[in-house]
């Protein structure tokens, strides 16, 4: 398994599972961030499926946006959950499905039963860490 400095430092695409659209929210900030450090997110929320957030295109599923990327050879190769602990079962089976590199469950977000799924399909897990507070210590200790 990675540590957490070679996931964020070999990875370029994030799909975000459960980013927000309003400015206020967590995972809108760490989207902002990541933009802005270079990374390219994909936001998933059904809720906002068609509409834009940090003006990329919301999808409404982790397959979309996989397949948004099919033509031009790329992969998810982070998948940063803001969803609740007991709904990331599913999101793991998903990040499996699209050979997504990592699954990232943000600060206290743990499920083991998916983590030690996506391990075993071959995915580095994160749970309960902030994938902005971990890159910006990575970026203050460079």
């Amino acid at each position: 398994m990675r540590t957490i400095a070679r996931i964020l430092e070999e990875s370029t695409t994030i799909a975000i599972v459960g980013l927000s659209n309003k400015p206020e929210r967590a995972s809108h900030e760490v989207g902002a961030y990541l933009q802005q450090h270079g990374y390219r997110i994909l936001p998933v929320n059904p809720q906002y499926a068609g509409e834009t957030i940090l003006g990329e295109p919301v999808f409404a599923t982790l397959q979309d946006a996989a397949a948004s990327l099919a033509d031009s050879g790329q992969r998810i190769d982070v998948v940063d959950c803001f969803r609740k602990s007991e709904d990331i079962g599913p999101i793991a089976r998903d990040a499996i499905a699209v050979g997504a590199g990592c699954l990232w469950m943000q600060l206290e977000i743990e499920n083991q039963v998916a983590a030690d799924l996506a391990r075993a399909a071959g995915l580095d897990v994160v749970m309960n860490h902030c994938i902005k507070i971990e890159h910006r210590s990575l970026q203050a200790s460079a």
